[in-house]
């Protein structure tokens, strides 16, 4: 039976099947040359994968970042159902990334590779070709300007980057001209008009660039452990977290070795324009900042991070979906407790499922309900999930929990009630200290006593659940002119946790498989991946979050200001923001330092001495339940 569904504007053809079909071999040629099988809600693989149509289409995009006086030339290799040539119109899933030649894709370091010579792609990284060709897609790899087969020079973030996926997105929309290696013109009327950009790290980075720009017919993206401001990810509240021009280093790291000589120069113009002898936000930033762009975004977004990824840290997809939220962006998140780990290595099947079921509505029309589904799946305990309605999880909201001096040099206290504000303690700046050294419980022989200041609940009565971004607030005075100031958060109490190696995971001997196999020039493109479990840990005491903030950039992060001695500044350090259950029994804990290695590549030398002013210091924990829940688990 045929059948005509329409949703979200747009018509698609289906065969609608009586029963759920089988994810089997059998199923590998059409059951008609251009339909689409759905069954159980979503697409089944009823599409060769073998005979698929592999092309490699170049498009020329607006920009020349080597300045050779050329209009840089955007690579693409595709691969798509040869039914696309016979009637049936698919849509895009597309990974746009610099690393195809050089770090490559996935825990298993796929590479791109034309074992032949005939131009054409023979080793597919990662597994959506695999899995989503035989379901009616078509899989874009793309290069980014600069890297493997595009022309140009990588530019960390600018322009160069941002524009690679939208003159793709361009050309499949008929919007650009198309050619083929030998020049012939090609367009992509095979194409639905609709594309959904997927990605990890710099992948995911693009795709979050691609919608910022408000490109039509790029109707979804998937970033995973992205970038959404790369201020943020190389220096943080003005302090510089990745120096020695971080972003030459990369750019070089991404180019193909034979032209790194090449764009030295771009590579040049870039640590001039990163500054990293300030540490301010600039122009040159703007351009990499994304955040302020969410209302140009038109795609639907499903969001993955990990909440203790300290590469890309949590703050990237906190501060986007923020903004997501405020222009009303559909939207799903994913957040685990895992580091700079895909979801397909941190919790498969349900990825999969997940995935195909949010490419088949946004990208093929399938009205599968997945929009009616809890926006949030958060990860509590390792492998351990649940589901909310949104994030911060709905009940949270910010209380204020003050930081009251202790005597004797005891630890201070933490209380929903204010202490006495014309008390005063002062710590000096101490670069050198070690984060583990920084969350030692003041009970520990080892324990530093002079270096920082730090406040400490009771036992608690009840658990305590905190969800969002906290912020420590605290008015202090320095001897000096410079320094930084750092606030944690950490939980005393022992308890199972996610172990911070290896990013929380370790990949295993045994394999499964996802989507369809075959053999293009002589190598055998199989979707096979070894399985992937978590690492977990029983520690004494655990960093819940952390932040800091350069005391020069006070005023704005745009200027350097100099602190003026003995003068009490107001000083709002945001957190990593995070999802956390304080457990009945287990102590909060607040530390308050200055410069220290646990944040920064290049901490400060000042060793300045820092004063706190405990008229206002406090920190705002964002509670489910609030004051209420503070009061009743003992921070009273």
């Amino acid at each position: 039976m045929r059948t005509t569904r329409r949703w979200l504007g747009t018509t698609v053809a289906v065969a609608v099947t009586a029963a759920v079909l089988p994810v089997t071999p059998a199923l590998a040629q059409p059951v008609q040359a251009n339909q689409l099988v759905i069954a159980d809600g979503v697409t089944q693989p009823v599409f060769g994968y073998a005979d698929a149509i592999r092309e490699r289409i170049f498009v020329t995009s607006d920009v020349d970042t080597d300045s050779n006086g050329e209009l840089d030339i955007v690579a693409m290799d595709i691969i798509r159902p040869k039914a696309s040539d016979a009637g049936l119109r698919v849509p895009v899933v597309m990974d746009a990334s610099p690393y195809y030649s050089t770090v490559c894709r996935g825990n298993e370091t796929e590479c791109k590779a034309d074992l032949d010579g005939d131009g054409l792609l023979d080793k597919w990284p990662l597994f959506y070709d695999n899995y989503f060709v035989p379901r009616g897609y078509a899989v874009v790899l793309l290069d980014m300007i600069g890297t493997n087969n595009s022309t140009g020079c990588p530019v960390t973030g600018g322009l160069g980057d941002n524009i690679s996926a939208p003159t793709a997105i361009d050309w499949l929309n008929g919007r650009r001209k198309g050619f083929d290696a030998d020049g012939n013109e090609v367009v992509a009327n095979w194409h639905n008009g609709k594309s959904g950009m997927i990605g990890k790290s710099y992948d995911g980075t693009l795709a979050n660039a691609a919608a910022a720009t408000g490109v039509d017919g790029l109707s979804t993206i998937v970033p995973i452990s992205a970038i959404s401001s790369w201020y943020d990810y190389s220096r943080s509240n003005g302090l510089v977290t990745r120096a020695n021009n971080y972003s030459g280093s990369l750019s070089n790291t991404v180019t193909n070795p034979n032209r790194r000589a090449y764009c030295a120069p771009v590579r040049t113009q870039l640590g001039v324009g990163a500054d990293d002898a300030t540490g301010d936000y600039s122009d040159f930033w703007a351009e990499r900042d994304y955040v302020p762009h969410a209302d140009k975004v038109k795609a639907s977004v499903l969001l993955v991070h990990g909440i203790n990824d300290d590469n890309v840290r949590a703050d990237h997809f906190s501060k986007w979906w923020y903004a997501l939220a405020e222009n009303n962006v559909p939207r799903k998140l994913w957040l685990t407790g895992t580091g700079h780990i895909d979801p397909f290595d941190f919790r498969r099947a349900e990825w999969v499922n997940t995935l195909h079921r949010w490419f088949d509505f946004w990208l093929q029309g399938i009205n599968n309900g997945i929009m009616r589904e809890p926006m949030v799946d958060l990860e509590r305990l390792p492998d351990v999930w649940e589901t909310h309605a949104n994030w911060p999880i709905p009940k949270s909201q910010p209380t204020q929990v003050w930081l009251r001096p202790g005597t004797n040099g005891n630890p201070g206290d933490i209380s929903v009630k204010p202490g006495p504000g014309n008390k005063k303690a002062t710590f000096t700046d101490t670069p050198s200290m070690s984060q583990a050294n920084a969350i030692r419980h003041p009970s520990d022989p080892a324990a530093n006593k002079d270096n920082r200041l730090v406040f400490l609940s009771e036992p608690l009565k009840a658990p305590l659940h905190i969800s969002g971004t906290p912020i420590v607030r605290i008015k202090a005075s320095v001897n000096g002119e410079d320094t930084s100031f750092a606030g944690l958060l950490v939980d005393y109490g022992t308890r199972q946790r996610f172990s911070t190696s290896g990013d929380g995971v370790r990949t295993v001997t045994t394999e499964d498989c996802w989507g369809e196999s075959a053999t293009f020039g002589g190598h055998h493109e199989e979707a096979c991946y070894r399985q992937v479990v978590k690492n977990v840990a029983s520690n004494p005491q655990e960093l819940v979050t952390k932040g800091i903030y350069d005391g020069l950039n006070l005023d704005s992060l745009y200027t350097s200001t100099p602190l003026v001695p003995g003068e009490k500044n107001a000083v709002d350090i945001p957190l990593q923001p995070e999802d956390y259950v304080f457990e009945a029994g287990h102590q909060i804990g607040v530390v308050l330092l200055g410069s220290y290695s646990g944040y920064s590549s290049r901490a400060k030398q000042t060793r300045a001495e820092i004063t706190v002013h405990f008229d206002s210091t406090r920190i705002t924990l964002p509670i489910v339940g609030g004051r209420q829940a503070a009061v009743a688990a003992g921070l009273n």
